[in-house]
């Protein structure tokens, strides 16, 4: 199934941080989820189409797993997605090696920035700008590449999938700005105490949340769960907030097995979903998801993310892991015969939760 899924108001997104009582005041909301997110809520929604006894534990991991043990179940993304005249078009994060220049305003009033946004311009940054822009190490390291103007690249934040592809292939491509796909909204509240029925005293709470604009929502595929409504209403995210979803006629994903083979002498790697590596920002080798000789020489990575969850049949919180986010970019050299392992679980590059959408990527050259 290829969905696309859309708010019926906001929806709510939090971090990896916890948000018991007494824990924090703040809970913050990341757009697109992590596809731990979306994992959860497609199963508790096939329990429900399936007609699933939620008390019956044996039925339910019959039917949908377990939230480690996902069976069949095979997801990619969510990609945050626009329905627009053609079809429903996918946008990723701006590549972290991407350096930013303004654009001259557009026409195109569908996709154009509110009048006090500017228009970006993204541009490759390659490894041989280092000296200029760099850190460099003794370290028998790569590389580690560093363009100015992060705030430029939160407020630039998105491009389209045409875009990206253009990109990939070393050419400037378009920004579009984050203000014409959603905003954030928080709201504050009060913890109530029951016994009381009052407020109590200094628990004041913030709550960020996210409303996408008018056509804009999730592109999620999904595969090993059968006989949904071509239509129907979901819950996503915290608080069960309400969500629309109904059929995606986005662009086939460009699988690795259709791209260059072999892989270029110098390819990159643009991460389109988070990453989990098993140290940290890279695997403990590369030679997991390459045959044949493939040499980091440089990457250009965001700031880690921490995501975690609830358990809601164990009733606890689940471990927290860090990712490498969507938009970090890896720079490898090869000799010219190497190739991606055609083994890799679900097309993707991650040494966790391959099966529900982490580690897709998209090749370039450099």
């Amino acid at each position: 199934m290829k969905l696309f899924i859309e708010p019926v108001d906001v929806w709510l997104f939090r971090d990896g941080r916890p948000f018991d009582a007494g824990s924090d005041h703040r809970a913050a909301s990341l757009f697109p989820p992590p596809p731990t997110v979306m994992q959860g809520a497609v199963r508790s929604y096939h329990l429900i189409v399936a007609g699933v006894d939620l008390r019956d534990a044996i039925a339910v991991r019959a039917a949908v797993g377990t939230a480690e043990d996902y069976r069949n179940l095979r997801l990619r993304g969510p990609f945050l997605a626009r329905r627009e005249e053609d079809r429903v078009r996918r946008y990723l994060p701006v590549p972290a090696d991407a350096l930013l220049e303004e654009a001259p305003a557009t026409v195109n009033r569908q996709t154009a920035a509110p009048a006090n946004e500017k228009e970006w311009q993204a541009r490759p940054l390659r490894p041989e700008d280092l000296s200029a822009r760099g850190i460099l190490t003794s370290a028998p390291t790569p590389r580690l590449l560093w363009s100015e103007g992060g705030a430029s690249k939160r407020e630039a934040g998105w491009m389209d999938e045409d875009a990206v592809v253009k990109y990939l292939k070393g050419a400037p491509a378009k920004a579009t700005p984050s203000a014409v796909l959603f905003k954030h909204e928080s709201r504050i509240g009060l913890e109530l105490d029951d016994s009381r029925r009052t407020a109590t005293e200094h628990a004041l709470y913030e709550v960020q949340f996210v409303r996408p604009a008018k056509d804009v929502g999730l592109d999620l595929e999904v595969e090993g769960l059968e006989d949904w409504p071509p239509t129907g209403m979901m819950q996503v995210g915290g608080e069960r907030r309400a969500a629309y979803y109904g059929p995606s006629n986005s662009a086939p994903w460009p699988s690795f097995r259709e791209g260059p083979d072999p892989l270029p002498a110098r390819f990159k790697l643009l991460l389109a979903t988070p990453a989990c590596f098993a140290q940290g920002w890279q695997p403990a080798t590369w030679s997991r998801f390459f045959d044949g000789s493939a040499e980091l020489v440089a990457a250009a990575l965001h700031r880690y993310e921490a995501l975690g969850g609830y358990d809601l049949a164990k009733g606890e919180h689940k471990p927290s892991r860090r990712y490498v986010p969507a938009g970090s970019v890896y720079f490898f050299e090869s000799n010219g015969r190497t190739r991606l392992r055609s083994d890799l679980l679900n097309d993707a590059l991650t040494d966790w939760g391959a099966e529900i959408g982490f580690g897709q990527f998209l090749i370039g050259s450099w």
